[in-house]
């Protein structure tokens, strides 16, 4: 089984938000669908401790606050924590919504709900975020 591995950055501009990056992905898996018609299985994964990501709607932006919301009421910042650094609400967050998400290729096109999109979870920012997406494809 065939395998490719990508990486790209993101800027956050806020300490928590959630951003859609379904195109990101969606660029890399046209860039190696113009060789062949795709099938196969991508992974996304997040090499930090104070972000994440999830798979959710991306039509209403205030499903985004919502989930920002609900996060810092069961989690606030201002708890009294053993972690010296001040962020363990964020190593908490980033737990709890998980650091890999995996989608079906068919045809070239991640198998996505309607309303699904791939967003990344920052808990700790702003920060430059590294994303590695890794691409497995049928012989």
């Amino acid at each position: 089984m065939p395998f490719s591995n990508y990486n790209f950055s993101i800027i956050t501009t806020k300490h928590e938000m959630m951003v859609d990056i379904t195109n990101e992905i969606e660029k890399i898996i046209a860039k190696e669908n113009e060789q062949i018609s795709l099938n196969g299985i991508c992974h996304i994964s997040i090499p930090h401790t104070t972000a994440g990501v999830t798979i959710n709607e991306n039509a209403d932006k205030d499903v985004k606050s919502d989930f920002m919301s609900i996060l810092t009421d069961l989690i606030p910042q201002k708890q009294t924590f053993l972690h010296v650094e001040g962020n363990s609400d964020a190593h908490v967050k980033a737990s709890l919504m998980g650091f890999h998400q995996q989608i079906i290729i068919l045809n070239g096109k991640l198998q996505l709900g309607l309303w699904q999109g791939v967003m990344f979870c920052e808990f700790d920012g702003p920060r430059t975020r590294n994303i590695q997406v890794s691409i497995w494809t049928e012989a």
